[in-house]
């Protein structure tokens, strides 16, 4: 997916078991990207772009993801639009519903406690190693060595968009020009392919996305840092620091 992936097993299982589920884990991740990439011209949402495949033709997880791109854009006012930069691109969804499906594949296997980190997407369940609750950095948008924000739990999904990396690539459909005013989005939650769509909504609703963030429901919570280094967060947010 065009990201690091790491994963870390915390159960006290035989180290072949541990191997097992790690390469299914990274097996699906790697199903994922062959299927939903847009930079592989055989992959599905391309042929779907291009117009070669019917969305009724295409695999079962395809279709789901589709569905529930539509179910988002509806619920963000169409801030969360897959074709916003003109071509099929569920991205900002895809990262995070695999991880998703992977970490509650591990725990249906028996591997309740991990936590999976996909590009700064991160599905934590139970506790570290040392018994202890996750911690989950924020990356700090203007310092790539440091974090502004610290996280602890042991069942939280952490989406974080952001335009530190790859410049002002989120765009606001609403005008087909790139988002400003925001620079880092951190949605947390309990399902992480909704947390990254939201967002990715709010970043492509600039400063309005605030407001937007503040009136969701429990249990989504929230931290933004605007373009002039604000700071701002849900009263709740589960620090770690």
């Amino acid at each position: 997916m065009g990201t690091a992936i790491s994963l870390d097993l915390a159960d006290d299982l035989p180290a072949g078991t541990l191997h097992a589920l790690a390469e299914e884990t990274f097996g699906w991740l790697r199903e994922v990207d062959a299927r939903f990439s847009t930079y592989r011209e055989d992959s599905e949402v391309c042929r779907v772009d291009r117009g070669e495949l019917r969305p009724a033709e295409a695999s079962a997880d395809l279709r789901a993801v589709l569905a529930r791109c539509a179910d988002l854009w509806r619920e963000t006012d169409g801030a969360f639009d897959a074709y916003a930069t003109g071509r099929l691109d569920p991205s900002g969804y895809v990262k995070g519903w695999s991880a998703q499906v992977a970490s509650d594949r591990l725990v249906a296997a028996g591997a309740p406690n991990h936590c999976l980190n996909a590009g700064g997407d991160v599905r934590v369940r139970g506790h570290s190693a040392t018994g202890t609750p996750w911690r989950i950095g924020i990356r700090h948008p203007w310092d790539p060595t440091a974090t502004c924000l610290v996280l602890a739990g042991t069942d939280l999904a952490v989406a974080t968009a952001g335009n530190y990396e790859r410049g002002h690539h989120v765009i606001d459909p609403h005008r087909g020009v790139p988002a400003r005013g925001l620079r880092s989005v951190t949605v947390v939650g309990a399902d992480l392919g909704v947390a990254d769509a939201y967002a990715t909504a709010a970043m492509a609703m600039g400063e309005a996305g605030i407001g937007w963030l503040d009136r969701l429901p429990a249990p989504w919570q929230h931290a933004v840092i605007t373009d002039n280094a604000r700071l701002l967060h849900s009263r709740t947010l589960p620090r770690g620091d």
